[in-house]
């Protein structure tokens, strides 16, 4: 099956996940997609196929002769899709030799711009894949999970024909693992990865931007909530009693500053970034994240939100405003730097296939900075999507094919 078929089939499945769910999956609906694809790994040939009792699915395509000593790697990609959009049946419109320009998105209205988006330029001439607008597309991170299914098939499809004819003049591969997950969306995808099932020595998520990245610096990153409590009466007889939460919730926002968020920042500058904020005179809630790829600085940052605590505590009253840091992940980068190989090995495959890999810092987090603190080091592959977790999510079926071309160079490099 050719890799654009694969990932339309994939993305008519609805996976979104729920963060307001505390079960693994957070949402039953992902089930759907694991079964399917557990089902279709075991059809094209792959070996101790599972889909356990969370969702997460493994499969194994064996070494081939000869190479059964080789270092055992792995490919992961995650079923679910963001809660932050809707990814209720997409319209996908396939636009064949698109001409470079603005798109309208059919179903909304809205347009697609090159001036948001200038990555369009470049995909002059593909086949371009969108969303009618009403929904997200799902090539995050269902692309992912076609281009490592697409990859599979063929190296089966090599390795029948080279042992009908002995293995000759063909290099093969060695063991080669595949693993897709859930509720990576939320932040829970390496939650509950086996890796006493999944063998592989070293993986690559499939989960980028260009087809060509190669990602291995990641954000620290922790999320923040302020809870403020406030003192309610009349209105008329407020003076001197009252404290108002919400104005104090005002306060420690305006505390922050106004250069260092997400809006303001770019490359590897860190932010404060206010997800939520809700509230009455009696009590406020202030929610955060806080990323920074340097360690020293991402302890300032939280630093720094202790202090602010303490000043309007002391401003207005023990106890006032209490503030919840949660670590959620760290830079992966410290463990990849200890393994080169992975690096190696991916940046050769990207470059037999044409193109030039790219290293950029990522500016949030994969499954793959979670895995390589549980001791799988595990950079993070391209799919070559672009405009994630809303209607002006696209991707090409020239990218994914080239996506397809790297796993397998990767497959069957020696190592």
């Amino acid at each position: 099956m050719k890799v654009q078929d694969r990932f339309l089939k994939y993305v008519s499945f609805t996976t979104t996940s729920d963060e307001r769910s505390e079960s693994c999956p957070s949402t039953e609906q992902q089930f759907e997609l694991g079964k399917h694809l557990a089902n279709e790994l075991e059809s094209i040939g792959l070996s101790q196929v599972k889909i356990d009792e969370h969702c997460y699915v493994y499969g194994l395509l064996p070494a081939t002769s000869g190479r059964e000593n080789d270092t055992p790697i792995g490919f992961i990609s995650h079923m679910d899709t963001s809660p932050d959009f809707s990814g209720v049946n997409p319209k996908p419109q396939i636009i064949e030799d698109y001409d470079g320009c603005d798109v309208l998105l059919k179903g909304s209205g809205t347009v697609l711009k090159v001036e948001d988006f200038p990555t369009l330029k470049w995909l002059k001439g593909r086949t371009l894949i969108t969303t009618d607008g009403t929904t997200l597309l799902g090539a995050d991170d269902k692309a992912g999970i076609a281009e490592i299914v697409t990859a599979m098939e063929e190296l089966i499809e090599t390795d029948r024909h080279a042992e009908s004819r002995g293995y000759e003049n063909l290099s093969g591969h060695g063991d080669i693992w595949v693993c897709f997950t859930p509720d990576e969306e939320i932040g829970r995808g390496a939650d509950k990865v086996d890796l006493d099932y999944f063998k592989a020595k070293y993986a690559y998520t499939v989960d980028g931007g260009y087809e060509g990245e190669i990602a291995y610096e990641n954000f620290n990153a922790a999320s923040a909530k302020f809870t403020i409590h406030g003192k309610g009466v009349h209105p008329g007889e407020a003076k001197g009693i009252m404290k108002n939460a919400s104005l104090i919730a005002a306060e420690i926002a305006m505390a922050l500053p106004a250069n260092e968020t997400p809006a303001t920042t770019e490359g590897r500058e860190g932010f404060y970034h206010l997800t939520d904020i809700h509230g009455d005179v009696n009590e406020a809630t202030l929610d955060y994240i806080v990323r920074d790829h340097d360690q020293t600085r991402f302890e300032e940052r939280q630093n720094y939100l202790k202090e602010i605590t303490k000043k309007f505590n002391e401003k207005f009253g023990d106890n006032t405003v209490e503030l919840e840091l949660k670590h959620s992940y760290s830079n992966m980068l410290q463990v990849i730097e200890e393994s080169p190989e992975v690096l190696d090995r991916a940046r050769t495959a990207i470059e037999s296939a044409g193109i030039t890999p790219v290293s950029d810092p990522v500016r949030g987090g994969t499954d793959g900075a979670k895995l390589s603190f549980m001791g799988l080091p595990c950079p993070n592959l391209g799919t070559g999507g672009y405009g994630y977790h809303g209607p002006f999510e696209h991707v090409t079926v020239e990218g994914m094919e080239t996506v397809v071309k790297i796993i397998k160079n990767i497959a069957m490099a020696r190592g």
